[in-house]
């Protein structure tokens, strides 16, 4: 019925009426499609209940519905709670002896044991109702009852306020899938991915594509995860990104791209990182970087959670030095100050010896933090321990200055900066009676990387000590732009590597500097930054073959053999493009407040890349390995051997 009046009505719209024939129709075709997105889930249809634990209200009473879920716990064998996706509601178990098959089975059944209960939604006695539960005010009187199954003792029970340790949390995740802060982050999840899709798709023409997973080595960028195949020597890669491909589907002429895209990184034991994780994978063609930057922007407030303050547009941006000047970092947290200042005129003519030293070199320089009400909150062993890291960690010495010349841990150069300079001080910083200055001298970079780290650090320290510095329901959102394009290699200072991809485009108005002094080309690189965390990179891309094939060889030094697919499709007509990619896991964990990204993931890897569930990865056996023409070297080192045998469920691990 619904296609045939649709039918008619395309029919009847695509009668010749002038110019605005298109426009009509799409307007038409795009509130139809949003209208229906729009309607309120049925959560039951398809499925043995009539409705969800967590929906019912007094608007049901006298209502006989039939409910599927949980045992979340039992009082006294005359009520239970019941649990499922959606919520809690409570069962009254009948007591009479017409009912006495349902009670057994409802009292008898252990806890997290499924049942299915039929019953009639009824008023809770006057006095009994439970403001804390959305269903307080009702209870189900039940009729019938069947035990799905039987639950054993778990090892941990399902409660959010019960402290279990990731490691056990891990390798029973699919119990702790259970938990409604595990259900909020994946469904919340789940929420945004969908209107993220609506918002590219219905609303701006992106064409969702699969790239795929086995794929070649890329040279730059991180270390990638190897795939054998049957022919001998011959090895896929997982890619690190669709950068590739995503580009290569411009030269297609598809415009407008985007996926959900699986991507991987054999980058070890890093905390804050997965092997594997998932990315809104962004590509346009004849785009400049506002255009990218609009997009996303408007991304982000279509897509932004109902239950959190509204985002505001456009975002505010910096320059990378400007970050690096100011914040230490090039993803700086911008809910607090406590911003860096240069003081180096202050101290043209000093007699502290670190500090005439410092300012005697080329790019030496002083600099400074306010640390709000520091003489207040910071205990003289966390003084001494800022100072040890920064000469452990970073070889550099930092003062701690009092404006209290009387403070009796004012250290006697702190006391002597006081006498000397401290009005000046006062002037540029702004200092305020209670609080402390950190003071350090060295080469500009080096400097500012030092405080940036001890800002972060003295916020940890204050907020401990009850200041709140960092509301964590504010969401601070950052453009960081012009990036060098390239930066020294550790290994080796005198050659460069790409700062973001090889495939980046150089800054418009640095190209002539690529073939003098290329470590002075700016790059059309964007990242955004939530709280001090990067949740989206990107850049405007190279689209001319010959640019592209001379930075990589030339500059990088890298076998453009690896890259000749790409090549050969930049001179095929290649339109100017750029894109991005968001951490769907790292804005997801901004987003629901969770410690680790391994909380917004269904089923992630622990510190070390194992999954403690499964015992993932798994010895092979020989016989299977032969059609690969691998075979396996097991190290010689004795500590080595007994690391490769540690079992992966350590806690450790």
């Amino acid at each position: 019925m619904f296609s045939c009046w649709l039918s008619r009505l395309y029919w009847a719209l695509s009668k010749p009426t002038g110019r605005t024939k298109p426009l009509i129709w799409s307007s038409l075709s795009r509130s139809l499609v949003l209208s229906s997105q729009r309607r309120i889930p049925e959560l039951s249809s398809f499925v043995a209940r009539t409705n969800t634990c967590g929906e019912l209200r007094s608007s049901h009473l006298g209502q006989e519905v039939t409910l599927c879920g949980w045992i979340q716990y039992r009082r006294q064998n005359i009520f239970l709670v019941l649990r499922d996706f959606n919520g809690l509601v409570q069962v009254v178990i009948p007591q009479d002896e017409s009912a006495a098959s349902v009670k057994k089975i409802l009292c008898e059944a252990p806890v997290e044991s499924v049942v299915q209960v039929s019953g009639i939604v009824i008023s809770r006695p006057p006095g009994q109702e439970n403001p804390k539960m959305p269903t307080g005010e009702i209870e189900i009187k039940v009729k019938t009852a069947k035990l799905l199954n039987s639950c054993k003792k778990l090892p941990f029970e399902i409660k959010d306020f019960l402290k279990k340790t990731e490691a056990l949390r891990l390798q029973y995740r699919y119990l702790d899938l259970r938990s409604s802060q595990m259900q909020y982050n994946l469904r919340l999840r789940s929420q945004m991915v969908m209107k993220m899709r609506e918002y590219l798709c219905n609303l701006h023409g992106f064409v969702d594509v699969e790239t795929p997973t086995l794929f070649k080595r890329t040279p730059g960028g991180a270390k990638e995860f190897v795939i054998p195949s049957r022919e001998p020597g011959k090895f896929y890669s997982l890619p690190q990104s669709p950068q590739q491909f995503k580009q290569l589907l411009m030269v297609g002429g598809l415009d407008r791209y985007f996926q959900v895209a699986r991507c991987y990184r054999d980058e070890g034991s890093r905390p804050d990182r997965q092997p594997e994780f998932t990315q809104i994978d962004i590509e346009m063609s004849f785009v400049d970087q506002t255009g990218i930057q609009s997009l996303i922007e408007g991304l982000v407030q279509y897509s932004w959670p109902n239950d959190k303050d509204p985002v505001v547009v456009p975002f505010p941006s910096m320059t990378f030095a400007e970050a690096l000047a100011g914040y230490g970092t090039d993803k700086p947290d911008t809910r607090f100050g406590m911003k860096i200042v240069d003081i180096s005129d202050v101290f043209r003519n000093t007699e502290v010896r670190f500090l005439q030293d410092a300012l005697s070199k080329p790019q030496g320089t002083v600099k400074a933090i306010c640390i709000p009400e520091g003489a207040k909150y910071l205990k003289r062993k966390d003084i001494e321990s800022i100072r040890k890291s920064a000469a452990d960690r970073f070889k550099q010495e930092v003062l701690p200055v009092f404006l209290k010349a009387s403070r009796n841990w004012n250290s006697p150069v702190g006391k002597l900066i006081m006498e000397e300079q401290g009005l000046q001080l006062i002037r540029l910083l702004e200092v305020q009676e209670e609080d402390v200055v950190l003071l350090t001298a060295g080469e500009r970079e080096k400097a500012c990387s030092l405080l940036g780290k001890l800002r972060l650090e003295c916020a940890d320290l204050l907020e401990a000590g009850g200041v709140v510095l960092r509301d964590p329901a504010l969401f601070c959102f950052l453009w960081v732009v012009d990036f060098p394009l390239f930066l020294p290699k550790e290994e080796n200072p005198k050659e460069l590597e790409s700062a973001h991809h090889p495939f980046t485009a150089p800054h418009p108005s640095d190209v002539h500097l690529l073939y003098t002094e290329p470590q002075k080309v700016r790059s059309q690189h964007y990242d955004l930054v939530l709280n001090g965390s990067e949740i989206g990179g990107g850049s405007i891309r190279i689209h001319d073959a010959e640019l592209q094939r001379y930075i990589l060889a030339t500059i990088l030094k890298e076998d453009v053999k690896l890259l000749s697919h790409l090549l050969q499709a930049l001179d095929c007509g290649a339109p100017p493009h750029g894109g991005i990619a968001l951490g769907l896991d790292r804005l997801m964990c901004l987003i629901t407040g969770a410690p680790s990204i391994r909380d917004v993931i269904a089923f992630p890897k622990s510190f070390r890349g194992h999954d403690l569930m499964s015992n993932a990865p798994d010895s092979i056996p020989p016989e299977e390995l032969k059609p690969y023409h691998i075979q396996v070297s097991w190290p010689t080192d004795p500590e080595a051997e007994k690391s490769s045998l540690n079992h992966p469920c350590h806690p450790e691990s």
